[in-house]
């Protein structure tokens, strides 16, 4: 069986990282082509409020906790360096430039095909990367969704998202089993999100 050198990047700014993001990355390195799965943690957009994103490192330890222990995914902290807004394009030439053996692929939900239109440089994105789709209910049709560079798959549905889960914080419920374990101790040692 040859090597797979395919690699997906599920951007996000993972505030903070849980079940949903495994159960997508698993589901990528198992049941497609991707062999590794780069989870790229983004930076504070300056133009978003900050009021409940954590900082940076915060961010990058809690996905390094969660995925400490699979040896298919990796973290990235490279937005943290790039210059501010990081566009997707402009992080995909970097990479390609430093692992020149890897073959990037980007991950995301089926919902971003209807503003994609508006990233930068989505001619090039579309031209050189596949997009691997996971689903996302209530998605309207769009000009992209059969083009070449497309690969929709059938990724559990998993309505959980960060913004749930630091709102049921916030509120005091007990959220543990929509985290990683190491995830949930971390945020509850710190008081995250209260």
């Amino acid at each position: 069986m040859a090597t797979k050198t395919k690699t997906g990047l599920l951007f996000g700014s993972f505030n903070p990282i849980h079940n949903g993001h495994l159960i997508i990355a698993g589901y990528m390195a198992e049941f497609t082509d991707l062999s590794q799965v780069w989870f790229v943690v983004s930076p504070h957009n300056p133009l978003k409020e900050k009021n409940t994103l954590l900082a940076d490192h915060h961010r990058l330890a809690m996905v390094n906790l969660a995925i400490e222990d699979d040896s298919r995914f990796n973290s990235s902290n490279i937005e943290f360096k790039m210059p501010k807004p990081s566009y997707t394009i402009d992080t995909l030439t970097y990479l390609q430039e430093k692992y020149p053996r890897k073959e990037f692929a980007l991950i995301a939900g089926g919902d971003m095909l209807t503003s994609l239109h508006k990233w930068k440089n989505y001619e090039a994105l579309l031209a050189q990367y596949q997009i691997y789709l996971y689903p996302r209910p209530g998605v309207s049709p769009t000009p992209f969704d059969l083009h070449s560079s497309i690969r929709y798959t059938m990724s559990p549905l998993v309505d959980i998202s960060s913004s749930f889960i630091r709102d049921g914080i916030r509120e005091g419920k007990n959220m543990r089993y929509f985290l990683p374990e190491k995830v949930w101790k971390y945020i509850d040692e710190m008081s995250f999100y209260k």
